[in-house]
């Protein structure tokens, strides 16, 4: 099939700075938005009287609907183009958070975060590859990491948004601050090109072949590297930061006191991005990613047997510079190891996979609190888990640094 839908926008180019602005403040929205959730959840536990395994469905609802949208748009971006299927996906999630302001009780709550998961998880996976394929081989590991860098400054304007409103007003009025700016975004996105890369492709594969290639001998190995990359660093990030503000209520912490702590930790997120930002270009994809890897397992680790309020944020920003910085790596280690024609089907299904550790994780630690089990022992599984991940990258990863883009 000869790609004609895409060659409007052959002529077009788009600046560095536009590039990452408006790819960017996407992810800064959905990200904002689950870092929403994971304080509303602690209003919202009150206000309906959810118990802990409640709770845990609750989050667990929206990280099914990403798997579904990771993968599905994944496929759908490399068959219809990566622009189209960019702009469908924050339009569902945009939509579906605003109509959660109105929800009326926990079923209908539980429906809309299934959808708001569906947009959020498609439009992950398609930005980064849409970033990719429209930069240059010599600053492209720098440029998707710091368009993941927005979602650090989702998570930190999650927490001002949290703290200025949650202690004053009702969480329904958070979810309307999330939408609105997303629809905007739209207007922004109408006149982005399309990607140089799947322009220049003279056929497109059908959403089968996509598929198929990942598991052909060529890239069957990176498939399962990232499959199984995708699962725990969404099983360690979700299960652990979904709970932070709820982790530190249960410490006895008052509401405001759990949002403020949690809002100094989430600064260190930025400046992970940062390191990561400038480490994939000198050090490489795999090295970069390792060594943020391990240094988030034994982060987990010493918040875990943390007590005081000192020892908690300090490994609470431990946690949030290194994690952040290995998601970094993630995303530009992935989207690197496929070929065009089935890039955005490779992180999205990646990516896809993953959100299954982000369905069971923030479940399980609900379950284990209600069971009485300690937070030691909860986050000594998030850094048996960290330790599994990097593992598998450090045998059987490939580096890509100064490999250009089949």
């Amino acid at each position: 099939m000869s790609v004609v839908s895409a060659t409007a926008s052959v002529g077009r180019t788009i600046s560095a700075r536009r590039l990452l602005s408006v790819c960017g403040f996407g992810l800064l929205f959905d990200s904002m938005d689950v870092g929403l959730m994971a304080f509303v959840l602690v209003a919202l536990s009150k206000a309906w009287h959810l118990n802990p395994s409640l709770s845990g469905l609750i989050g667990s609802i929206g990280f099914v609907g990403m798997a579904l949208g990771s993968a599905l748009a994944g496929l759908a971006a490399d068959r219809f183009g990566r622009k189209s299927v960019f702009m469908w996906t924050l339009l569902i999630y945009s939509i579906a958070t605003g109509l959660t302001a109105f929800a009326t009780g926990v079923a209908v709550f539980i429906l809309l975060r299934f959808l708001v998961g569906f947009g959020l998880g498609g439009e992950l996976p398609v930005a980064t590859t849409y970033v990719s394929e429209s930069s240059d081989q010599a600053v492209r590991g720098r440029r998707v990491v710091l368009l993941e860098a927005f979602w650090a400054g989702g998570s930190l304007v999650a927490a001002i948004v949290s703290r200025l409103i949650l202690p004053y007003t009702t969480w329904r009025i958070v979810f309307l601050v999330g939408a609105l700016p997303a629809l905007y975004l739209l207007v922004l996105r109408r006149n982005l090109p399309e990607t140089p890369k799947f322009r220049n492709l003279t056929t497109v594969r059908g959403i089968g072949k996509s598929f198929r290639t990942l598991w052909q001998s060529d890239y069957v190995s990176q498939t399962l590297v990232t499959w199984v990359l995708w699962f725990v660093m969404n099983f360690a990030y979700y299960g652990m930061f979904y709970w932070l503000p709820s982790i530190m209520s249960m410490k006895g912490y008052s509401l405001v006191n759990s949002i403020g702590y949690v809002l100094i930790m989430t600064i260190a997120q930025v400046p992970g991005y940062l390191t990561s930002a400038w480490l994939v270009e000198k050090w490489g994809r795999k090295r970069t990613l390792l060594t943020m890897m391990i240094l988030s397992a034994l982060s987990a680790l010493g918040f875990g047997f943390a007590h005081s309020t000192v020892w908690l944020i300090i490994f609470g920003l431990l946690l949030n510079y290194f994690m952040l910085g290995a998601f970094a790596g993630t995303y530009v280690f992935t989207v690197e190891q496929f070929p065009t024609v089935a890039r955005a089907s490779g992180i999205g299904w990646a990516a896809g996979f993953g959100r299954f550790g982000s369905v069971i994780a923030p479940f399980l630690v609900g379950a284990l609190i209600a069971a009485g089990i300690g937070f030691s022992s909860i986050f000594g599984i998030f850094f048996a888990a960290l330790v599994v991940g990097f593992l598998i990258v450090l045998c059987w990863g490939r580096e890509t640094l100064g490999r250009p883009l089949e």
